[in-house]
């Protein structure tokens, strides 16, 4: 185990520095807490640990941290983590996790729009489950691009529409209804691969998850996981 080191965030590409609590949705983030480590016992549900963090090595950033789930995953090649969540709670259960992850990881507060580190300063950059709920979906990315050097490696893993007709309808009707509100903004039917693509990010490599693999499914149920790249040098 290695302790988590200080990490002095630095300002956004646009010189504005976020306030230290962007969101705030304290009690789904205890529910998210508890269903997600769960979720990770359950066979199938892990995809987005181990195989999401395979190979990665350098600088690492995870945006949207979450409750720092992903963190024993990372595998020995890593030198190090930034990771950053908007989310009070969910940030200090990060930080309990960061101290019995072994790798260093700094957790810090910031939201995915406005990344409070400098520009090309990753080897990799980290998104599960995270661009459901943020509330710029292309300035996220552009920030993401910011952040990571030039042939930097983006992995992905989120939710995506998916489904028959019924499946997707339900979908964008709970997206405009009660979803976000309940799930701490999550939407169900963005694309995340045509955002990927209208960011920049190219090659984007994906494959489809569903869950759970057998049994019945619902509008939830349908992930991407992949891995794309910011153009450049080593690309």
């Amino acid at each position: 185990m290695r302790p988590s080191r200080p990490f002095r965030p630095r300002s956004a590409g646009s010189g504005a520095v976020l306030p230290p609590d962007p969101v705030h949705h304290p009690l789904y983030a205890r529910y998210y807490a508890r269903l997600s480590v769960r979720a990770e016992t359950r066979a199938g549900a892990g995809a987005g640990g181990g195989q999401l963090l395979a190979g990665l090595t350098g600088r690492v950033i995870e945006v949207g941290a979450g409750n720092g789930l992903n963190f024993a995953h990372y595998p020995g090649t890593v030198a190090e983590v930034v990771a950053i969540e908007p989310e009070r709670l969910l940030r200090r259960f990060a930080v309990e996790a960061a101290r019995r992850a072994e790798v260093p990881v700094d957790v810090v507060p910031g939201a995915a729009e406005a990344l409070p580190v400098k520009s090309e300063a990753f080897d990799a950059a980290v998104l599960s489950l995270v661009l459901c709920s943020v509330r710029d979906v292309p300035r996220a990315l552009a920030e993401v691009r910011r952040v990571l050097r030039p042939g930097g490696e983006l992995r992905f893993y989120e939710h995506g529409t998916g489904g028959g007709r019924a499946l997707r309808f339900a979908q964008r009707a709970l997206d405009r209804t009660v979803w976000p509100r309940l799930y701490g903004g999550c939407h169900l039917s963005r694309d995340p691969i045509a955002a990927l693509r209208a960011a920049g990010f190219e090659p984007v490599d994906y494959e489809r998850v569903v869950l759970p693999e057998r049994g019945p499914r619902g509008p939830a149920s349908y992930r991407v996981l992949g891995s794309a790249r910011r153009p450049g040098a080593g690309a």
